[in-house]
């Protein structure tokens, strides 16, 4: 018999659907029955596309003594962390700063009052590596609950002020200067934490970084930095040659779990695509290297196919497991591989680094192992030859697996996620020349207009035409983020306007002083503690995206408080972002361009688009691009710059127009000029 999640969204709670456990979803009708039972809460929060989530699930949440312990002496209340991430940002800092690290699946014990008392993350069905079972740690926290109800009083009050303390720690910073030593010292620490062999930042398992990797890219271009540009490109390199990356569908996947980028934790993540997506757009546009163009043309085209739902949107992601089996769908055995490929089992094999023992848990991961010249010319064969043979191998390995049984989809779609695909299309269409990107950028940001806006206000989740959830910060900053983008890379400036009136929303709803800002809005009232997140996670610190969202549409609008306190909030993470700014890294790229000196340029006239076409896709991070090829004065900067029998270009910085010129070499020049 099914318990309360069978009449939810998120696949992650489906899955639960069927537990003996009697979950409820987060709400306050759990914590009303803990109250009145005077019982304590295990929330239990993981995500679909988690392997580990589904271990626990298995081992012990589908046990039924395990389960009937839990409904005897607990409230229990199963979370998905897409759907609620302000409930897993407070219960992650408490399960870190109780046992020094933190992950998924989060157990966390809390009081009827939700404060966490005690908390950790995978727990195994038997003692195993120092940790106790998940039998005895909750006998453990039923005892403490009877029997020390003083202790656990105390340990919750502590707790709650350490969390309002990590709250505000960092915003309560002092402001301080911001020069290109800054810059320097920002690039020197993240490179301290560089691979140099392997690529990517520190030891395994390995994110991406992709924020770090466009700082550094940006660095390059700013000052010449080739330590910078090296590094970056190795890690874009090694991730597109790794195992990571799924060289036979496109897309990448969260995390490698080795230093060498091949052995990846295979869920793919729709934030992940986007991120990386634009790095290689930046990337391509310092090199024009055709490797780069075919990465993210590759990395579109799999969203697009895998993630795209029927009426435009995004899902978030698709499944590690298939089969039960963690990487199933994308690895191959050595039998698999010589049916297909007989004779040229091992000459296909080199490439992509396939042998008779596997080359990872018994199975092969495909990546590059070696270059289509150096294979042919090791296996005496012509290179084009050669290279055919691998576009053909490509084709007939994918057509293969489409036959597998593949991974689940995690079919919600997110505002944040999808507002970051949208930055990632328009980018790539400006970089690459594409204007099929923007159309589907176009079509999408529609979508979401008419998805996540409700009667009751913006919605951070939706599935199935049911959006839920107010909408977080960074569910609204990257939207913002993402209308501004459009209207560069379109010219339909009503988005600069939307996104003006989105940023007055935000300004009143979130704000937490003369700064930053919180990241629940001040209408939520189901968590004890609103957090300002500073940090970037897995997507970008949303008060930084907030921060840049400030200057240009100040800028635009005309408001000078708005850049003020854009420039506020950067000179007081400054000093943070100097020490650590792979934490940091969005941050390190927003104060890199503003000590550069961030500019506005307005293309204007009939013909603004093609005239401007070059600005689209030349490498200025500094610059917001706008056209003007009517005569538009709904936003002030636009005011008296169209001129119908004219072209002209006007660099704007916070305080002036510079004097239009009709070259847009002229231009560039101008806007090289850092100051």
């Amino acid at each position: 018999m099914p318990n309360r999640l069978i009449n939810e969204q998120s696949l992650y709670l489906l899955q639960h659907a069927h537990n003996p456990v009697d979950w409820y979803p987060w709400g306050d009708e759990a914590f009303k029955r803990a109250t009145e039972e005077h019982k304590p809460v295990i929330v239990s929060i993981g995500y679909a596309a988690c392997h580990w989530c589904h271990v626990m699930e298995h081992e012990s949440f589908e046990n039924e003594q395990v389960a009937a312990y839990m409904n005897e002496h607990f409230i229990c209340i199963k979370v998905d962390r897409e759907e609620h991430p302000d409930v897993d940002h407070i219960y992650m800092d408490a399960v870190q700063a109780i046992a020094g690290s933190g992950g998924w699946p989060l157990n966390v014990f809390v009081t009827p009052e939700r404060i966490p008392f005690y908390g950790g993350t995978y727990f195994p069905p038997r003692p195993a590596h120092k940790r106790p079972s998940w039998m005895q740690l909750m006998q453990r926290m039923a005892q403490i609950w009877e029997g020390q109800q003083d202790e656990v009083a105390l340990q919750a009050e502590q707790m709650l002020n350490y969390l309002k303390q990590a709250a505000s720690s960092f915003a309560a910073g002092k402001a301080t200067d911001m020069t290109k030593e800054t810059c320097k010292r920002i690039a020197g620490n993240i490179l301290k934490l560089a691979d140099k062999e392997n690529g990517g930042f520190g030891n395994a398992p390995k994110f991406p970084g992709t924020m770090a990797i466009s700082f550094l890219l940006d660095n390059y271009h700013f000052t010449d930095n080739k330590e910078a540009l090296a590094q970056a490109l190795l890690s874009l390199d090694a991730m597109a040659g790794g195992g990571i990356y799924d060289q036979l569908g496109g897309g990448f996947a969260r995390y490698s779990t080795d230093r060498e980028w091949l052995a990846p934790h295979f869920e793919k993540m729709l934030y992940d695509n986007a991120l990386l997506v634009m790095a290689y757009c930046d990337a391509y546009s310092i090199t024009k290297s055709p490797s780069y163009k075919a990465i993210i043309e590759e990395t579109i085209a799999f969203v697009e196919r895998e993630l795209k739902e029927g009426t435009g949107g995004y899902f978030c992601a698709l499944d590690a497991d298939s089969e039960g089996v963690e990487g199933k769908y994308y690895t191959w055995t050595w039998e698999e591989w010589v049916k297909i490929f007989g004779d040229d089992a091992g000459l296909i094999g080199a490439y992509f680094g396939v042998t008779q023992n596997g080359n990872w848990e018994g199975v092969n991961i495909l990546h590059v192992a070696g270059t289509i010249e150096g294979v042919a010319a090791a296996f005496h064969v012509p290179v084009e030859v050669y290279r055919l043979k691998i576009e053909q191998a490509k084709k007939q390995l994918y057509d293969l697996r489409q036959r597998k049984i593949r991974p689940l989809t995690d079919d919600k779609c997110l505002l944040s996620w999808n507002a970051l695909m949208n930055i990632a299309l328009t980018k790539a269409a400006s970089v690459l020349g594409n204007e099929r990107y923007n159309t589907i950028a176009a079509a999408h940001i529609r979508w979401m207009m008419e998805a996540y806006i409700t009667p009751q206000g913006i919605r951070h989740t939706w599935k199935c035409g049911v959006a839920k959830i107010p909408a977080k910060l960074d569910d609204l900053a990257y939207l913002v983020q993402a209308m501004l983008q459009l209207a560069s890379a379109t010219g339909e400036n009503r988005w600069v306007a939307e996104a003006v009136n989105i940023m007055e929303g935000v300004i009143k709803d979130f704000e937490a002083g003369e700064d930053f800002f919180y990241f629940t809005s001040s209408a939520q009232q189901d968590i004890p503690v609103r957090k300002i997140d500073l940090y970037d996670g897995a997507t970008p610190s949303a008060n930084a995206v907030m921060a840049h969202n400030l200057w240009i549409c100040g800028i635009c609008a005309e408001r000078a408080d708005w850049l003020e306190r854009s420039k506020g909030m950067m000179a007081k993470i400054a000093s943070n972002v100097e020490k650590n700014g792979y934490s940091f890294s969005y941050w390190a790229q927003l104060i890199q361009k503003n000590i550069m000196g961030m500019k506005t340029v307005i293309c204007a006239g009939n013909n603004a688009m093609e005239e401007g076409a070059a600005l689209r896709g030349s490498y200025i991070p500094q610059m917001f691009l706008l056209f003007a090829t009517k005569n538009e004065e709904q936003l002030p900067i636009l005011k008296n710059k169209f001129s119908p029998d004219n072209f002209y270009i006007f660099v704007c910085t916070e305080q002036e127009c510079l004097p239009p010129v009709s070259v847009v070499g002229q231009a560039v020049s101008s806007l090289t000029a850092f100051k």
